[in-house]
């Protein structure tokens, strides 16, 4: 939901963009990369509306959340 995924992206020590895939859904919707970097509310609004285009997986700790690609990153959150 959006109040979890904000508290997400509040927390995510990558770049927000990273959170939305660019796969061939993104690119069918003839959605622009540009319009989602630094944009913290508008990587919200298409997660909400487009619940596949988020980035998997996301892991979070306390307050703190990453896209756990590589797999190495999860370990290093982890430990």
């Amino acid at each position: 939901d959006r109040a979890t995924l904000e508290k997400i992206v509040a927390g995510l020590e990558d770049p927000v963009e990273d959170l939305v895939r660019k796969d061939s859904m993104f690119k069918k919707l003839e959605l622009d990369p540009a319009a989602y970097v630094g944009n913290a509310e508008a990587v919200v609004d298409i997660i909400v509306k487009h619940k596949q285009l988020m980035q998997r997986p996301v892991i979070v700790k306390g307050k703190k959340a990453i896209i756990g690609r590589p797999k190495d990153r999860i370990a290093d959150l982890i430990s």
